[in-house]
């Protein structure tokens, strides 16, 4: 297993080679891991992200260890471009890095140089070699807001290798009690269910969010609908509606923002009442005909739920609806497409009657009508989505009683 797993790492770096030649996160994944030196950070700690969406859900417990011990070295590596280019530059940490590819020399030179005190993985990647090397050399690894499903390897008959990989855990943080059951029913107890700490660090961002002033002109004495995260099949529906309510604003974030995409998505709407937000951001009072906003840049949209009164979230048409917690803990009903049965908040907001999944244009237009037409329904489910947000809040300072140094 150990040499099927060893070949497979190697196939995907092929992989990756090949794709690199036309895909530009590909090429990015590749060069930002050619040659890079590491800075030796004795007795730092060291959190591992997957991508920006991890990273926003561990900073809660990267932030509050830096409240602890102000001094204390913090090393970040992602796994993804998105993740990386982002926050390459983020005061939080003393150096980001590209995760090197897992091949045991490749663990042992990082952790050789690094010379991190604490692993802090968070919600998934388990990684052999790395987490072989941590287990070898004493250093404490914790895995943060971690999920499990039984269709998972790691419960599999054939998951042995898997399971080792948990095996070299110290402890796992999970997010709910089927998670920990999964995990005790493969002999694996060092288990605490502790929640998630994206609900900690969406209400702190709800409780301070960052002013946008080109956003509060444009929004002002309007209800405005901001659809965050979007692929074409979202976007392609709320075109539906913008022509149905003429006394709204629209927002719209997609997800990629590439010129080619949002040149695209502009060609859809209507010229004469939408702009980019690189175009407005900089004006003052000339939004009068503007009635939909198209935000071409990245990392904005958590800050821009402050302004809204229906949110959208894409990607249910895809491989699986984003973050809809940003948009819940400013009080906001939340509208996502088909596939968000593996989310956990997507079907308790649901249940809660806060959530709205939609498969098509008409159930859209069936969900909007009935939170537009009637304040009452939008005000109740506006308040249960804030609500749950707050009460599922404190995951951070459960972890933070076991692992702070």
């Amino acid at each position: 297993m150990h040499l099927l797993y060893n070949i497979g790492i190697r196939i995907y770096l092929i992989i990756i080679k090949f794709a690199s030649l036309f895909n530009k996160k590909a090429k990015l994944w590749l060069d930002g891991r050619k040659s890079r030196a590491f800075t030796s950070c004795p007795g730092a700690i060291w959190f591992h992200f997957a991508s920006l969406g991890e990273f926003e859900q561990g900073r809660p417990v990267l932030e509050q260890i830096k409240s602890l011990d102000p001094k204390k070295k913090i090393v970040i590596t992602f796994f993804s471009p998105s993740g990386y280019e982002i926050r390459k530059n983020t005061p939080l940490a003393d150096a980001v890095y590209y995760l090197p590819l897992d091949t045991a020399k490749n663990a042992r030179d990082f952790i050789d140089a690094v010379q991190p005190q604490m692993a802090i993985f968070t919600k998934y990647e388990y990684w052999y070699h790395f987490f072989n090397e941590t287990h070898k050399r004493g250093i404490p690894l914790y895995v943060i807001s971690a999920i499990f499903r039984p269709g998972q390897v790691f419960f599999k008959w054939y998951g042995g290798l898997h399971r080792e990989i948990l095996g070299f855990v110290n402890h796992f943080f999970v997010q709910d009690e089927r998670s920990l059951q999964l995990l005790v029913g493969i002999g694996v107890n060092n288990v605490t269910v502790s929640g998630d700490t994206r609900f900690d660090r969406v209400w702190a961002n709800a409780a301070k969010p960052m002013p946008v002033p080109a956003i509060k002109e444009f929004s002002t004495g309007h209800k405005v609908f901001i659809a965050g995260s979007t692929w074409p099949p979202d976007e392609q529906l709320i075109l539906h509606i913008i022509d149905q309510y003429p006394d709204w604003k629209f927002i719209i974030a997609p997800h990629e923002i590439g010129v080619e995409k949002i040149e695209k998505l502009m060609e859809l709407l209507p010229s004469e009442s939408s702009a980019r937000y690189s175009v407005i951001s900089h004006l003052e009072g000339h939004f009068t005909n503007l009635r939909v906003l198209v935000i071409d840049n990245i990392g904005m949209l958590s800050s821009l739920y402050q302004y809204g009164d229906i949110a959208y979230v894409g990607g249910g048409f895809g491989a699986g609806i984003h973050n809809t917690l940003e948009a819940a803990a400013f009080g906001l009903p939340v509208i996502f497409g088909p596939n968000y049965a593996k989310f956990i908040e997507a079907n308790d907001l649901v249940d809660l009657k806060a959530g709205f999944t939609v498969s098509n244009e008409d159930e859209l237009m069936l969900v909007t009508e009935s939170l537009i037409n009637n304040e009452h329904f939008l005000a109740d489910a506006g308040h249960k989505a804030r609500e749950y947000a707050r009460a599922h809040t404190g995951a951070t300072e459960t972890i933070l009683k076991q692992i702070a140094p």
